[in-house]
């Protein structure tokens, strides 16, 4: 192999992770914005936000937070506070996690919550969002 071929391998293996990450920036970019527009249509909507727990790996209990919002997922691993962050709601918890709560950190959302997990897992991020909002 010449260092010719290498060189231009290397290049085009950033190139490529470059696309990669401004696609997936763009698409973060546009759930943030949808959740943004959620937050504001429940609150108009008067839609009550609820405290949020984290759940421990494997069912392993369950921690409070300082966080109210809404849960995504029928299963209560993601949801969204009323500041219009994305949290993912389970962790490793320990017996002290469980006892004095955690403080989860906010994270960029995706436009599919639990994409590559098991079939039926996943669900689109505007469908979640739907079904939360009353119908008029």
């Amino acid at each position: 192999m010449s260092d010719d071929w290498v060189r231009r391998r290397t290049e085009a293996a950033h190139e490529h992770a470059a696309r990669l990450a401004a696609r997936q920036d763009a698409e973060h970019a546009r759930a943030e914005a949808m959740l943004a527009e959620f937050v504001a249509a429940a609150v108009a909507a008067g839609l009550p936000t609820e405290p949020l727990q984290v759940k421990g790996y494997g069912g392993r209990g369950t921690a409070r937070t300082p966080l109210r919002g809404w849960y995504l997922r029928h299963d209560r691993t993601a949801a969204v506070s009323a500041d219009g962050d994305f949290y993912v709601l389970i962790a490793p918890l320990s017996v002290l996690d469980r006892v004095r709560g955690v403080r989860p950190t906010p994270s960029r959302p995706p436009l599919v919550l639990g994409a590559g997990g098991k079939d039926g897992d996943s669900v689109d991020l505007v469908d979640a969002l739907a079904r939360l909002l009353p119908t008029r």
